[in-house]
């Protein structure tokens, strides 16, 4: 992605089905034309700060919103949910979990770390398209974020 077609989701999924899923699913909305996929925490990170495979690249201006997933290889969600909010450039980025897990652990240490919303997956497709297409329109269309 370039400055003239910037990224407005980063999607940090390692499950293949779920990437299509959500795909499909924003696509059905025409929402999904400016989505990165990154497959683990570390490809995340890399995208986010410029470093790793996107280092020397030119600074893409940062997503409108991050759907980010807890169970991640390599660096978990909530270890990039940290970092990212700890870091005066990544801090206003929005980051919704995405995830199927319901732990309340999981769910108050995200807020914690400062998620701006918890999503559990639908296991039901019609329920997950309907989920994702929802946050799609609101983190894209309806939310005000900083510039």
């Amino acid at each position: 992605m370039d400055a003239t077609n910037p990224v407005e989701i980063l999607l940090v999924e390692d499950n293949p089905a779920d990437v299509e899923l959500t795909l499909r699913a924003l696509k059905k909305h025409n929402l999904a034309n400016q989505v990165q996929v990154v497959s683990d925490g570390a490809q995340a990170l890399d995208y986010l700060f410029g470093t790793g495979a996107f280092s020397g690249q030119n600074k893409p201006r940062p997503p409108k919103v991050v759907f980010l997933d807890l169970k991640l290889p390599k660096v978990d969600g909530r270890e990039v949910l940290k970092r990212m909010k700890s870091d005066e450039q990544t801090r206003t980025i929005p980051v919704v979990v995405l995830t199927s897990s319901q732990e309340e652990s999981d769910i108050v240490a995200s807020y914690k770390l400062g998620v701006n919303s918890y999503v559990v997956k639908p296991l039901d497709f019609d329920k997950f398209v309907e989920s994702v297409a929802e946050l799609g329109m609101y983190w894209l269309l309806l939310n005000q974020a900083p510039v």
